[in-house]
C-alpha cells in the first residue's frame, strides 16, 4: 500500500491510475506538438506563396507566447490549487480542455484561411498542458512512498513513451499507408485530421482511472486562507528569496534543471527537423524514427526509475546528460555518413532523455514540502519556462553562422546549440547537493 502525504493509506489502484495519466495525455505531445498537427499546419497547404519557413516561424512565435503565459501563470496556479484543495479537479479540467482542443483540431482544414485557427489551438494547448503538469507532478507524493517514488515516476514516464509508440504506429498504419479498408479519404486531409479525433478519444478513455481511483488532496490539510492574485505573486517573490537564503541547493536545482530541461525539450522539438532536413528522412521515415525514439526513451525511463534509489537521483540525471552530450557529438561528427548516423546517435540521445526527465521530477518531489507540492512544481514549471528561449535561440544562431560560413547541410549544426544548453545545465547541476533539505 502506498501512502499519501497525510499518511492516509491509498490502494495500488491509485498509483497505477496516476501513472496511466502519462499514457492518457501522450496524444498531445506526440500527435499535436511534435509529429503530426504541428507539421500539418506548417505544410504548403496553409500558404499561398509556398513559404513554409514563414509558417514555421509563426509556429515558433506561438510557442514563445505560450511560454510567457505559462511563466506568469504557473506559480500562481500551483499555489492556488494547493490552498483550495482542488488539485485533482484542476487536472481533470485541464484534461477536458486538451480533449476539446484536439477535437477542434479536426476542423482545421488544409487552407491558408485556417492557419490562424490552428495556430491559436496550438498555443492554447501548450499553456493548458503545462499547467496540467503542475497538478499532475504535485500528486506524485499522494500516490507513492519515499521508497517507491522514483520507480513510480520512471514507470509513469515510460508508460507515456509506450503510449506514443502505439499512437504513432496506429497513425502510420491507418492514416498514412493507403490501400486498406479503413483508410480515410485524403480529400480535405481527412486522413490526417481524423487522427486528432482518435487522440481525443484516447485521452478521455485513459483518464477515467484517475477519476475513479486517485483521491483529491484532503481539504483538512490545506490552509483555509485564500490569496488574491497579487498576494500570490508577493508570496512567490518571498519564497524565492527564502529559498536563496535557507535552501540554496533547491534553488540551484530549479535553475539548473530549467536550463538542461530546455535542452531536453530541444531534442524532441528539433528532432524531426534534423531527421527530415539534415538526414533526408521521408514523412514515413520521420514517424518510424519517432516510434523508435519513444521505444528507447521509454526504456531509458524505466531503467532510470529502477536504479534511482540505488545510485541516487542526481547521479541518474548527471549520467543521462553526459550520455546525451556524447550522443549529440556523434550526430554532428558523423553526419557525413548519412541516415545511419541519426539512427544510431539520434536514438542514443533519446535513450538518455527519459531518465533525465523522470528523475528531475523525482528530485523536486523529494524536497517539496507536504501539501505545498503544487506550489513547488509551479515554480519548477516557471523556472523551466524562463529558460525556454535558450534551445531555439542557440539552434537558430548555429544555423545562421553555419550558413554564413558556407557549410553544406547547415541544419546539422543546430545540434551544437542544443548541446551547449545541455552542457550549461550539467555544469550548474554538478554544484547542487545530491539531497537538498525539504523546503520549510
Amino acid at each position: 500500500m502506498a501512502m499519501t502525504s497525510t499518511t492516509k493509506p491509498i490502494s495500488k489502484h491509485a498509483t497505477w491510475a496516476w501513472m496511466l495519466w502519462d499514457w492518457a495525455e501522450q496524444p498531445y505531445p506526440t500527435i499535436i506538438q511534435t509529429f503530426i498537427f504541428a507539421t500539418y499546419i506548417t505544410s504548403s497547404s496553409f500558404t499561398t506563396n509556398g513559404d513554409v519557413d514563414s509558417l514555421a516561424t509563426q509556429l515558433g512565435w506561438a510557442g514563445s507566447i505560450a511560454g510567457v503565459l505559462v511563466f506568469w501563470l504557473a506559480p500562481i496556479f500551483g499555489r492556488r490549487t494547493d490552498t483550495s484543495g482542488h488539485r485533482k479537479r484542476w487536472l481533470l479540467i485541464n484534461s477536458g480542455i486538451l480533449v476539446a482542443l484536439m477535437v477542434a483540431s479536426y476542423f482545421v482544414e488544409p487552407s491558408p484561411s485556417f492557419f490562424l485557427f490552428g495556430l491559436v489551438l496550438y498555443a492554447v494547448g501548450n499553456v493548458v498542458q503545462e499547467t496540467a503538469f503542475i497538478n499532475y507532478y504535485a500528486m506524485l507524493k499522494q500516490v507513492t512512498t519515499e521508497k517507491n517514488m522514483a520507480r513510480v515516476s520512471g514507470m509513469a514516464w515510460g508508460l507515456g513513451y509506450v503510449g506514443g509508440i502505439i499512437l504513432l504506429l496506429g497513425s502510420l498504419v491507418l492514416c498514412f499507408l493507403p490501400g486498406h479498408p479503413l483508410y480515410p479519404t485524403e480529400e480535405g486531409a481527412l486522413n490526417i485530421r481524423v487522427i486528432f479525433l482518435f487522440a481525443a478519444a484516447w485521452m478521455v478513455i485513459f483518464t477515467i482511472p484517475l477519476i475513479l481511483f486517485v483521491p483529491e488532496v484532503p481539504k483538512s490539510a490545506i490552509s483555509a486562507k485564500r490569496e488574491s492574485i497579487i498576494d500570490s505573486y508577493k508570496a512567490l517573490v518571498a519564497q524565492i528569496r527564502k529559498l536563496r537564503r535557507d535552501n540554496p541547493d533547491a534553488l540551484k536545482f530549479l535553475l539548473a534543471s530549467a536550463v538542461y530541461r530546455d535542452g531536453l525539450a530541444g531534442v524532441f522539438t528539433f528532432g524531426a527537423i534534423l531527421g527530415s532536413v539534415a538526414f533526408g528522412f521521408s514523412q514515413t521515415g520521420v514517424i518510424l524514427f519517432g516510434v523508435a525514439a519513444n521505444i528507447v526513451s521509454g526504456l531509458g525511463a524505466f531503467i532510470g526509475g529502477a536504479i534511482d534509489n540505488r545510485v541516487g537521483t542526481k547521479r541518474v540525471i548527471v549520467v543521462s546528460l553526459a550520455g546525451m552530450l556524447v550522443a549529440g557529438t556523434g550526430v554532428f561528427a558523423f553526419a557525413g555518413m548519412g541516415a545511419i548516423t541519426y539512427w544510431v546517435f539520434g536514438l542514443a540521445l533519446c535513450l538518455f532523455v527519459g531518465p533525465a526527465q523522470a528523475s528531475s521530477r523525482t528530485f523536486v518531489a523529494r524536497f517539496a514540502p507536504v501539501n505545498r507540492e503544487g506550489e513547488i512544481f509551479g515554480l519548477y514549471q516557471t523556472t523551466g519556462r524562463a529558460a525556454s528561449f535558450l534551445s531555439p535561440t542557440l539552434w537558430s544562431i548555429s544555423l545562421v553562422l553555419a550558413t554564413q560560413a558556407g557549410f553544406e547541410n547547415a541544419t546539422v549544426f543546430g545540434i551544437i546549440g542544443i548541446m551547449i544548453v545541455l552542457a550549461a545545465g550539467l555544469f550548474w547541476l554538478l554544484r547542487v547537493h545530491p539531497a537538498p533539505k525539504v523546503i520549510d
